[in-house]
């Protein structure tokens, strides 16, 4: 589910050039420095914070950043499976810039706070598996009302707006089961590079997301619709069954996990584009 293949191509880049230790490069993809996002056009000033969401299993820590006048939006978004760590604080504070209250969670707050990942989104998979094993389709929905109902009772919050959720990697049905679990709260719902979106389950995520009312967009990873090549379809047929707008696209030259910056495997070039159909769909969806 979550991708590493070109990790050591990268290494081996910039130890070629001197640059960095084998070491030294684990630590800065651990710490969310080796790739910095684009700055955002007209920026509004934010206000960040570490916050605590109180839920039915216990206390979740998370980040919330917000534009530091008046409201806006709520979005809250689910990370990968390394968890919440400064590229999600960096990705969550970059949308608000454009004018949305977000709310990055911890989804592994059963277990420990934040970091949960040693080295970031160089730490191995199997150090991490578990975690993500722990959670299941009752967690995602009790955590996913707590969280809506935590950002529904922030002031920067706008009441009157719909809630957006996006999700990656794990964080994918997540997302998806944010706006089953909230079919009337939440406008606008986006995957990227999301694994298990489609199962043959009767409580398949695609399925539960079909009868929420929200706007959909998916973006897909090349080598992910490469080992599942009919999902586009099914969640194309599903989501128009349901009169449900869905974008489904799969990216051709992204790897699975492309869009987090401090991933092994992450695009510029089209997580950029991602981030331009996400802005789309927000300005649409929860306007």
């Amino acid at each position: 589910m979550c991708d590493q293949d070109h990790f050591e191509d990268d290494l081996q880049s910039f130890e070629a050039r001197g640059m960095v230790t084998r070491r030294q490069f684990g630590v800065l993809l651990g710490a969310g420095m080796v790739m910095m996002l684009p700055k955002v056009t007209n920026a509004v000033a934010v206000t960040e914070s570490d916050v605590t969401v109180m839920t039915p299993d216990g206390m979740a820590d998370c980040y919330f950043v917000h534009p530091e006048t008046g409201t806006a939006p709520g979005v809250l978004i689910w990370p990968d499976i390394f968890g919440l760590r400064p590229a999600f604080r960096q990705m969550g504070k970059r949308l608000a810039e454009t004018g949305y209250s977000v709310l990055v969670v911890n989804p592994f707050y059963r277990v420990q706070p934040a970091p949960t990942a040693a080295n970031g989104a160089a730490t191995p998979i199997p150090e991490v598996l578990p975690l993500m094993q722990a959670l299941t389709e009752t967690t995602h929905m009790t955590d996913a009302r707590a969280f809506v109902g935590w950002l529904d009772r922030q002031a920067s919050v706008a009441g009157n707006r719909k809630v957006g959720t996006q999700g990656y990697c794990m964080g994918g049905p997540m997302a998806f089961r944010t706006a089953a679990a909230m079919p009337g709260r939440i406008g606008a719902v986006a995957s990227f590079h999301g694994g298990g979106l489609v199962t043959d389950m009767p409580n398949s995520p695609h399925l539960q997301a079909a009868k929420a009312q929200a706007q959909m967009l998916v973006a897909i990873a090349a080598n992910d619709d490469m080992r599942a090549p009919n999902d586009k379809n099914v969640l194309r047929e599903t989501f128009a069954a349901a009169n449900l707008p869905a974008e489904i696209e799969v990216y051709a030259d992204a790897a699975h996990g492309w869009c987090p910056p401090d991933s092994g495997v992450y695009s510029e070039l089209q997580a950029e584009r991602a981030w331009s159909r996400l802005l789309e769909l927000y300005g649409r969806a929860l306007a």
